[in-house]
């Protein structure tokens, strides 16, 4: 029987990352769960086998249900009846079963009926659930906005949502406005004190908003009146009972059918602060925003490795001229470069959520006790990391499944673009994903700080020098660190000559190069890591991803090079 877990090692080998010891020593808290609740772990060696348990669930769940189900979810999709989003008929299915199979609230404690997963982990389930249907994890994932209420809200409020979200209520976040998409400082939907009722009551409009007519909200709203930037924005949590808010309307899509994709009427409706006034943009928003960026870089790689599947199958089975189109060098080149971009921007993403586990495992312990000074710095150390690497892992990935999925249609030929083939929808859902909770060139803006101030070029030495490439399994990715060694100083004089142009129009149109450039040479290091580690995994990828690296590095770095401000007025547009 199939299993989207077991069938693909690659994503089992991150549960033996460098840093999940550490994750799992500090989200355990010295195991001390265990003696209340009987699933706890007990050491880190049973902790790691809870979580292969969990992953082969998901893995079988997708595989049997989920997927059998995305074709007919993505023919109906879902539809309005008066004022209600109704999911399509096979999505109810897709419900039901992850209920039964306590795949909701799984990063929350136990104490509120949580699993008290991982971020790393929780992103593989993510993306067991992407490569089956997309649109169901949309649903799915968006569970961890609970994350968010978890971190900022009070007690009684994680009282009353979490034990619901755990027993498979779902979520939204409600943030973009007809006229506040990615510029959230725009946001107007009215937040007022009702001082008779003692809440607050939402009124307006919010467009795009992903499994809209979710029964628990996190809602960005203007709370200060005559404000007009971020500053005068709050979070609010909506409850479905609570009443007052209505869908309008269903987006028709080209892609991810299944997600409900809706426009919402907020008309007096009741609500409750989620932390403190001013602070919904500047900190709660960022924090949704970077939990839901890994989110997107989880979904990315899931639809990469089936459409990765789905070409490989077809190029062994497809013959031309009397030979299986596999052996065909156009075409094996053009599969190694899908399974090359696919492992190096799964390495990528993991090592972010291990990022993301470490400093979030530490701000969770400093809730009920003060932090060692070294616990204090090891925490603002992987937070800067997150920062940093989070744009870089929703980006690349997201553009790596846009990749991929062209290039599945592509080794499929006239078929590929006939509507009985898989490949075709993972084309149209593939291109949100560079769009939505913040498109490629925002991934851009968040990260040039980080490679114009050099961060990310001490990031990429200090990842280099730790690369160890002296074992046995090692020796044949020693020569492929010496290459991206190599790239380094190339890395270093583009960003140098960039910033020399003293022009911040050209350096902004250069930034997407520099991020580039940037994303290719942490991966390349990834990449060859696991390689090191797993050549039976990773070797053919590795070889093939510095090649990759290679070739775009140094013809972005010539571009650099040879750029002036002068050259972008014949870039602007008349």
């Amino acid at each position: 029987m199939a299993n989207y877990y077991s069938d693909h090692p690659e994503i089992g080998f991150y549960l033996n990352h460098p840093l999940m010891a550490r994750i799992v020593e500090l989200k355990e808290k010295g195991f001390a769960d265990a003696k209340e609740y009987d699933y706890a772990p007990v050491d880190l060696g049973d902790a790691i086998e809870n979580y292969k348990q969990i992953l082969d669930i998901t893995g079988d769940v997708a595989a049997n249900i989920i997927a059998p189900n995305s074709e007919d979810v993505d023919l109906e999709g879902p539809h309005l009846e008066n004022g209600r989003m109704i999911y399509a008929s096979k999505t109810f299915e897709n419900l039901d079963a992850t209920r039964k199979a306590g795949l909701w609230g799984v990063s929350m404690p136990r104490r509120y009926g949580g699993l008290n997963l991982p971020n790393a982990v929780f992103s593989m389930l993510s993306e067991v659930v992407s490569a089956a249907d997309a649109g169901f994890q949309n649903i799915w994932s968006l569970q961890s906005c609970i994350d968010t209420l978890y971190e900022f809200g009070s007690e009684e409020q994680r009282q009353k949502y979490i034990p619901r979200v755990c027993a498979g209520e779902g979520m939204s976040m409600d943030l973009t406005e007809p006229d506040a998409g990615s510029d959230l400082q725009r946001v107007m939907l009215k937040a007022t004190f009702d001082e008779k009722e003692n809440c607050w009551r939402l009124n307006g409009v919010k467009r795009f908003i992903t499994n809209g007519d979710s029964d628990i909200h996190l809602v960005l709203a203007r709370s200060e009146e005559g404000t007009k930037d971020g500053r005068g924005l709050s979070m609010f949590i909506y409850d479905k009972r609570q009443g007052g808010v209505n869908v309008r309307h269903i987006e028709h899509k080209l892609g991810i059918h299944g997600s409900p994709t809706c426009e919402l009427t907020y008309k007096n409706a009741k609500a409750e602060l989620c932390g403190s006034t001013r602070l919904g943009l500047i900190k709660y928003v960022m924090a949704l925003m970077n939990g839901a960026r890994l989110g997107i870089a989880a979904q990315s790689v899931g639809l990469s490795q089936e459409a990765y599947n789905e070409a490989i199958a077809y190029a062994r089975e497809r013959q031309q001229f009397g030979e299986k189109i596999i052996n065909f060098p156009p075409v094996y080149d053009m599969l190694s470069r899908m399974k090359a971009k696919l492992d190096a921007g799964r390495s990528l993403l993991y090592q972010t959520a291990c990022y993301v586990d470490i400093y979030k495992c530490l701000e969770d312990i400093e809730r009920d006790r003060k932090l060692t000074p070294e616990e204090k710095q090891e925490m603002k150390k992987y937070q800067r990391l997150a920062d940093a690497f989070t744009p870089l892992a929703k980006g690349m990935n997201s553009e790596y499944a846009n990749q991929n999925a062209y290039d599945a249609i592509s080794i499929h030929g006239g078929s590929g673009f006939i509507m009985e083939y898989k490949c075709q929808r993972l084309y149209r859902d593939a291109r949100i994903f560079s769009i939505y909770e913040g498109t490629t060139q925002l991934q851009v803006v968040a990260a040039i700080r980080y490679i114009g101030n050099g961060t990310m070029l001490q990031n990429i030495k200090d990842m280099a020098s730790s690369l160890c490439c002296n074992t046995v399994a090692a020796k044949e990715t020693a020569a492929l660190k010496a290459r991206v060694e190599a790239l380094i100083p190339v890395y270093e004089k583009a960003i140098a000559a960039a910033k020399a142009l003293d022009n911040q129009d050209a350096f902004d149109f250069l930034a997407r190069r520099l991020y580039d450039m940037t994303c290719e040479l942490v991966m390349s290091l990834l990449i060859i890591r696991d390689a090191a580690e797993a050549p039976e995994l990773f070797e053919k990828s590795a070889n093939v991803y510095v090649r990759m690296a290679e070739e775009d590095i140094l013809g972005k770095a010539a571009y650099i090079a040879n750029f002036k401000p002068e050259d972008l007025d014949s870039f602007r547009a008349e």
